[in-house]
């Protein structure tokens, strides 16, 4: 399982800084060449590829407003014209904003579906044929504990990541005979991320393990799943205790 990486092309949302670019340094230190994906900050995404170009890796940034249902197959579009196609898909990406029930309008509410669920869809419709083809592939979403508990951040936010289970249910169903492993990984409270609805400090006080996760846990765990061609279909909670399964 240790080579399963080896020279494939692995595209990461939501990578220039927190756990995007900490994976994309494992994935690179396993022999992937990496497309490094942002939303506003192109400076830190191309922090991360010259790190990476460095250590003579083959990466690159790709850069777009998940938002817009264009921007998925343009990046995927961009990726495979330099690195090649895409064999292993990280949805990372992700918008919060927090909310009461009461406060959330319709425009959150789209804004919200559009880039943490429309957008893995689109990706995941878009790289799955090519995977299908080649008999391999590897999609892994960034959920969050937030999709089983309700969490803190605000309905809408909680809503489009459980629909990343069902999405990710239903296509690891089909796919798991043709190579494509699908799999979601939901943590909580990550120090480090543009995605903490708080003081981190008044934050941790709520997790057991009585901490922030740190980016590079996430990543660690991340691998582990990309790496097994075995696990499917799996939602892996990583969230310091805060929700037994």
């Amino acid at each position: 399982m240790a080579d399963t990486l080896i020279d494939r092309v692995a595209l990461i949302t939501g990578a220039s800084g927190g756990i995007g670019a900490a994976l994309a340094l494992r994935l690179a230190a396993a022999g992937a060449a990496v497309a490094i994906g942002y939303g506003r900050n192109r400076d830190a995404a191309e922090r991360v590829r010259e790190h990476l170009a460095a250590g003579g890796s083959r990466a690159m940034v790709v850069g777009g407003d998940l938002g817009d249902p264009a921007t998925p197959g343009r990046v995927v579009d961009a990726v495979e014209a330099e690195l090649g196609p895409v064999d292993v898909l990280v949805a990372n990406h992700g918008l919060a904003g927090r909310r009461t029930l009461d406060e959330v309008s319709l425009g959150d509410w789209d804004a919200m579906m559009a880039v943490n669920l429309r957008a893995p869809f689109l990706l995941t419709q878009r790289c799955v044929p090519g995977m299908r083809e080649r008999g391999f592939g590897r999609i892994l979403l960034m959920s969050s504990v937030a999709a089983l508990t309700g969490g803190i951040v605000g309905p809408h936010y909680a809503s489009s990541k459980a629909g990343l289970h069902g999405l990710l249910h239903f296509v690891a169903a089909r796919e798991a005979g043709n190579g494509i492993t699908v799999n979601a990984i939901a943590p909580a409270l990550i120090d480090q991320t543009a995605m903490l609805p708080g003081d981190p400090g008044e934050l941790a006080a709520r997790i057991p393990v009585g901490r922030l996760g740190r980016p590079a846990e996430v990543a660690d765990l991340a691998m582990a799943v990309l790496r097994n061609g075995y696990m499917t279909n799996q939602v892996v909670g990583l969230d310091g205790g805060m929700h037994p399964r």
